[in-house]
């Protein structure tokens, strides 16, 4: 039995497809989209712009979304060949599978939950925030013992929002794809429309002198281009990355993770009624949409309001729209929020299932992530099993500990992928792809190192826990996966 050992292309194709036993085919090019739009519109838009502006880029926070948006798309590119080549349940894990055997399979499907699971749960812990500062307009509150967990900087005993959240979302995508999918339609409308609102009446309140400078002077960019300082002291001093073009480049890795999500959709490829066709579309349709209301938000946020401003402000937006005048509506940008939220969350619960049942089908898992509700034909055990997994994680882990591990696993994902690109180039040269990244091996090159370079901008705790998460993923794997695995042992 070999751990390096691929799955054929041709079984992944017969997988995909449809008969009544598996997934139902029910979502379209919009919907997909839509879901791209709904996992990637959330905390990046609403809180990461105005931090990465103060902290790092100034008004030039847009052109960090432009780099942001540049290094995402090289490993979106890779995400839609592949889902247009192998329309199957699994995204990042699938695609390895074919390409780099099932060890690395089973590392970047564990690897995932990091992702999915735990991104989940993170968005749950400031979905609960926002409703409470929601209802405190009204002169409603949450009582703080249920609205933060033990280990938060205002400790509580349990985050019961964040938990209820998760079990209603849960439940529903259990009711099936279709229904899903459709309240995400509705949540992203709601908070697109406002994403607009904000910009179109925002745009007439620009005040030119917030955009000037520009680019904010960085003194050690100064010394650098007088000679005056090596490029090496620069990197590891406290200029790199304060405004200029360094703060540009910091920024970009700031804002990088306003941008994770598109790749969600590639977990649906098996529900698309046109995976061929709708799966570019949803992965780079949404990545456009996305970074064309990024850069025009980012704009006018800091043409309203001094980006200096925006310093420790955990609601930027709030701050700036007051400018305009039309504080009547933030209320309305608050419930976009929560919208924006809610449907991040639908879409990673959904994108795990997906994985799970995937590994499942694959016998790298037990049989009970892959059964199917009779009636709905969703993988309702594994809905389940991560409503209580993810539930725990958002009532009782700090948000900021759950932020980093979903960085670093998304950007491990993209850079496996890009890898994978090269690789089924090569092994299967003339395998019918409805898109085709263009420059291979170029691109996919540049995608993985883009992925590297910010993976090792994060604090060494990331690694140390990612680490530790994938040691107790290697010992499930050789512990139950290799030993049950259908492609190892196809008399089981």
């Amino acid at each position: 039995m070999s751990i390096w050992k691929t799955k054929p292309l041709s079984v992944l194709l017969n997988e995909a497809s449809e008969d009544e036993k598996g997934l139902k085919r029910t979502l379209s090019s919009r919907s997909l989209v839509a879901l791209g739009v709904g996992a990637i519109i959330g905390a990046g838009l609403f809180s990461l712009t105005g931090i990465a502006a103060a902290d790092n880029a100034g008004p030039a926070v847009t052109l960090s979304f432009i780099l942001a948006a540049i290094g995402c798309a090289f490993a979106g590119l890779c995400y839609a060949e592949f889902a247009s080549m192998i329309p199957v349940a699994g995204s990042a894990y699938t695609y390895s599978y074919a390409t780099m055997g099932e060890f690395v399979a089973w590392i970047i499907g564990w690897d995932l939950v990091l992702e999915y699971a735990l991104g989940a749960a993170t968005v749950a812990v400031s979905w609960s925030q926002y409703v409470d500062k929601f209802l405190g307009t009204y002169g409603l509150h949450i009582p703080q013992e249920i609205l933060h967990g033990p280990w938060d900087e205002k400790p509580g005993l349990i985050n019961l929002p964040a938990i209820l959240i998760i079990f209603t979302l849960s439940l529903l995508l259990i009711r099936g794809t279709k229904e899903s999918a459709l309240l995400n339609n509705i949540l992203v409308i709601l908070k697109v429309t406002v994403v607009i609102v904000f910009i179109g009446l925002g745009w007439g309140f620009i005040d030119g002198a917030n955009h000037t400078p520009f680019i904010p002077v960085n003194e050690g960019e100064a010394l650098l281009s007088s000679g005056k300082m090596t490029f090496l002291n620069f990197f590891s001093s406290d200029y790199f990355g304060h405004y200029g073009w360094s703060g540009i480049l910091r920024g970009a890795g700031v804002v990088f993770f306003a941008f994770i999500g598109f790749d969600a959709v590639s977990t649906a490829a098996q529900e698309a009624k046109d995976p061929q066709r709708g799966m570019p579309i949803g992965i780079l349709g949404s990545l456009i949409v996305c970074t064309i209301l990024y850069v025009l938000f980012a704009f006018v946020l800091t043409g309203l309001e001094n980006y200096l401003e925006f310093k420790g402000d955990a609601s930027p937006v709030t701050t700036a729209f007051a400018k305009t005048g039309y504080t009547f509506l933030n209320s309305a940008l608050t419930i976009a929020i929560i919208a924006g939220y809610t449907s991040v969350m639908l879409v990673m619960l959904m994108g795990q299932s997906r994985v799970f049942y995937s590994m499942s089908i694959d016998g790298l898992l037990p049989k009970f992530f892959s059964t199917l509700h009779t009636k709905n034909r969703t993988p309702y055990k594994t809905n389940l099993l991560f409503m209580v997994f993810v539930s725990l994680f958002a009532g009782f882990v700090p948000v900021s500990d759950l932020g980093h591990m979903v960085s670093i696993g998304t950007l491990f994902a993209f850079a496996l992928v890009c890898i994978g690109v090269i690789v089924m180039r090569k092994t299967n040269p003339n395998a019918v792809r409805g898109f085709r990244v263009p420059f291979v091996p170029v691109f996919p090159i540049v995608g993985v190192i883009i992925c590297l370079i910010l993976m090792a901008g994060l604090p060494i705790e990331s690694w140390e826990r990612l680490a530790i998460w994938m040691g107790i993923g290697v010992a499930l794997y050789f512990l139950y996966g290799k030993k049950n695995s259908k492609l190892n042992n196809p008399d089981k």
